[in-house]
């Protein structure tokens, strides 16, 4: 039987585009043809894009999506992916300056279409609806409170366990009238449930080896939703799906998040735990008696170390994904609004404010009496901390730089998104050396791994899988190695003897390897299983213990000696982004989803 809609019974048509990947070979050509074939269609209401419009989040490429967006002729909504969010130069503030939102909610003919974007946001990670975005669909659904009105919900990612916080969305839906779930991410057409909710997975519009790429045509009816896809300038595909919009029946007692793994240390407990309306972009800070963060609303914040509670806060221009840097009295906190804060630590003042060319989404670091940021402007500048009076500049670092950068032996190393690893004099910026890995693949940059340097030597793990050990001196590389039973990617630090480096891999290993040989060797190898892991998140060693982040949002505690358990405890269920010991019965952490955890340990 046909699943063709009859013109009488077609309430409406709209578009599906998802994928479009701008900075792809033929991402430009490919949504300009689809655009032309899109205008010239009959009865098109409106045009809905699932995300992934860029390939690597960058301004040029945002800018030449909207220049092509804005030839429809019909009005079009549009969400972020995670390829538009997680490599951003402007930390996600120039898709929502140029696009006017990351979400939409509109009505048309009685059914109400909300769009959230998806990360995750500038850490890599699987997917994660932004926690402003879950507030603001918390806002939407309040101020539509008809429970029979019909919602289409659309999101890049599909709604189930490869989305961090799958349940946040389905939950709020749960007692609602959601006819479908309609994503991309996979780049091909898929018919999917959610926990009872039709999902319907779209095609990317790219040509993917073909001549021509395509989209999806939407036929809504009385009773169900016809998807076809098309072939731009060229023709149309019979009905490939046909959803039916009778209520959605719910998956009973579905699955989620486990935290009975508590139950098994009960000697671990949340002395408090605070949850934030946005993201936490970076980590957390300890001072004295308080705990410094700041979130992708654009706070800065200040809470007591004994109870959580707030002391001080400050609202900045724009996201922030910095952690903060607390040297002295001062907090240097840079931000997406392309300014560089100084707060007093105390009472969250504004001591002084630098302004850079662009966003920035690196964290400060410090030397001597030196605040050391690099940037998304091409700049890596020293400031005087006490004044904020540039001492130094070093304007030649290609693509822009995420990670804080490294102090050792009088030098600043940072690497960036444009391939390279930089070396600069501490006390003038002058460069002295620069080491590329030779990839040519721009995701493969060692741009948001922690480096780690002792014994004269730099250790680098990088998203192409390679660890790397350097000659702090020279640059000259020493060894390198991509280890297909353990891949590293991004997450590693340096024990407290200095002896030892320790990583952690994809297949979820952790492993302690030897600073002073001449080659990688591996000391030991925990027996503690993490899961796929690929979060970029420093591994802490404190008073002989290794306090370990993971991207499920749980905490362990290792053995320094062996990598054996000590302790595991859950808080979230999304990356956590740093672990800071207070002492050896208490410890802070930070996630994703804007909750901050105060850890106690009898």
């Amino acid at each position: 039987m046909s699943m063709a809609a009859a013109a009488q019974d077609t309430a409406f048509r709209f578009v599906m585009l998802s994928d479009t990947h701008i900075g792809n070979e033929t991402g430009a050509e490919d949504l300009e043809r689809s655009i032309r074939d899109i205008n010239a269609q009959p009865g098109i209401a409106f045009v809905m894009i699932s995300g992934d419009i860029t390939e690597f989040g960058a301004d040029k490429e945002i800018m030449l999506a909207k220049s092509i967006f804005d030839q429809l002729k019909v009005p079009w909504y549009i969400i972020p992916g995670n390829h538009d969010s997680n490599w951003s130069e402007s930390g996600c503030n120039t898709f929502k300056k140029v696009f006017g939102s990351e979400t939409f909610a509109m009505e048309y003919h009685g059914i109400l279409f909300l769009g959230t974007g998806c990360g995750p946001s500038m850490r890599m990670g699987p997917g994660q609806i932004p926690r402003e975005h879950i507030v603001w669909l918390d806002q939407q659904l309040k101020a539509h409170p008809d429970k029979n009105q019909p919602i289409i919900f659309v999101n890049h990612y599909p709604q189930d366990s490869t989305l961090n916080n799958w349940y946040e969305t389905l939950d709020r839906f749960r007692g609602r009238n959601l006819k479908a779930v309609i994503c991309g991410h996979g780049h091909a057409n898929h018919h999917l449930d959610f926990e009872g909710a039709p999902g319907i997975m779209c095609r990317s519009n790219l040509r993917a080896g073909k001549a021509v790429g395509g989209y999806n045509i939407v036929s809504v009816m009385g009773d169900s939703l016809i998807f076809n896809e098309r072939t731009p300038e060229v023709g149309t595909l019979p009905a490939w799906n046909r959803v039916g919009i009778a209520h959605t029946n719910w998956l009973q007692h579905p699955p989620r998040p486990d935290y009975h793994l508590n139950d098994t240390f009960r000697n671990v407990q949340e002395k408090w735990l605070v949850q934030e309306d946005g993201d936490l972009g970076g980590g957390v800070t300890l001072a004295g008696n308080q705990v410094l963060y700041a979130n992708t609303n654009g706070y800065v914040k200040s809470v007591s170390l004994e109870s959580g509670k707030p002391r001080w806060e400050y609202k900045t221009g724009g996201k922030i994904y910095a952690t903060p840097l607390v040297t002295g009295s001062h907090v240097i906190v840079p931000g997406t609004d392309q300014d560089i804060y100084s707060f007093n630590a105390a009472n969250g003042r504004v001591q002084w404010h630098f302004t850079t060319g662009k966003a920035i989404v690196s964290s400060a670091a410090q030397s001597g009496d030196l605040s050391i940021v690099a940037g998304s402007d091409g700049h890596c500048r020293a400031l005087e901390t006490a004044t904020g009076k540039l001492r130094w500049d070093f304007d030649s670092v290609r693509g822009f730089v995420e990670m804080k950068p490294l102090l050792y032996n009088g030098l600043v190393m940072f690497g960036s998104w444009g391939n390279d690893f930089y070396a600069l004099d501490a006390a003038t910026g002058q460069p002295r050396w620069t080491w590329n890995s030779g990839a040519t693949n721009r995701m493969f940059s060692p741009a948001n791994c922690a480096p780690v340097a002792t014994g004269g030597k730099v250790f680098i793990v990088a998203p192409d899988r390679y660890m790397t050990c350097l000659d702090a001196a020279t640059g000259t590389q020493l060894w390198r190695l991509k280890d297909t039973a353990n891949w590293v990617r991004e997450s590693m630090g340096l024990s407290e003897d200095s002896s030892k480096v320790y990583v952690k891999t994809m297949q979820g290993r952790i492993m302690a390897i030897d600073t002073h040989a001449p080659e990688r060797r591996i000391l030991w190898t925990s027996p503690v299983m993490l899961g796929y892991e690929i979060c970029p998140s420093a591994l802490r060693e404190y008073k002989g213990v290794l306090y370990v982040p993971t991207q499920s949002g749980v905490v362990y505690a290792l053995s320094a000696k062996d990598g054996s358990l000590r302790w595991k405890h859950k808080f979230s269920n999304c990356a956590v982004n740093n672990i800071v010991p207070v002492n050896e019965h208490r410890v802070l952490a930070g996630a994703a989803d804007g909750r901050i955890v105060c850890l106690e340990i009898k």
